[in-house]
């Protein structure tokens, strides 16, 4: 089972999302992760979902999803050269020496400190899965108070676009 990245121009109409959703859980299909935003045309959106599976079983997920009237057009990025990126944000306890040394981290991973408070600092990390896993288990799990990250959003390599 390899993670597959699927990248899928839709309707930007309610309920869309449901739609998509819908097939994955009616089919027992599991979602990694799951990123929508509207593109440069308000009335089309772009929905980017991670899932593991085999080439045979991604083969039947993009044969329904193209089956959804909602969706436009879509594609296979991890099929071809990619960039992946996703935004964390983590909560840390930072007390004492542990301040410098949080600091000292972030600076190394090229993320940002984006609040302060005298036991805690709130980071702001950009890049791809195993970046932002690297970083917790840098900082040391017993440090981390909450983490909410965004979800992998992609763009296919070169002149290679998903558009209409």
């Amino acid at each position: 089972m390899n993670k597959r990245i699927i990248s899928i121009l839709m309707e930007n109409d309610p309920g869309a999302l449901s739609r998509v959703v819908g097939l994955f859980s009616q089919r027992g299909y599991n979602i990694e992760s799951l990123n929508v935003a509207p593109t440069e045309d308000d009335t089309i959106s772009r929905l980017t979902l991670t899932t593991l599976g085999n080439d045979q079983k991604i083969e039947q997920i993009t044969k329904n999803l193209n089956k959804i009237i909602d969706v436009i057009k879509l594609i296979e990025l991890s099929e071809s050269a990619y960039v992946e990126r996703e935004l964390m944000m983590i909560k840390v306890k930072a007390v004492g020496s542990l301040r410098e040394e949080i600091k000292r981290s972030v600076d190394i991973f090229r993320g940002q400190i984006i609040d302060v408070t005298p036991n805690i600092y709130t980071i702001q990390l950009v890049g791809d899965n195993e970046k932002l896993t690297a970083f917790i288990r840098a900082v040391g799990e017993a440090v981390v108070l909450e983490v909410v990250r965004t979800g992998i959003s992609g763009i296919s390599r070169g002149d290679k676009v998903l558009s209409l």
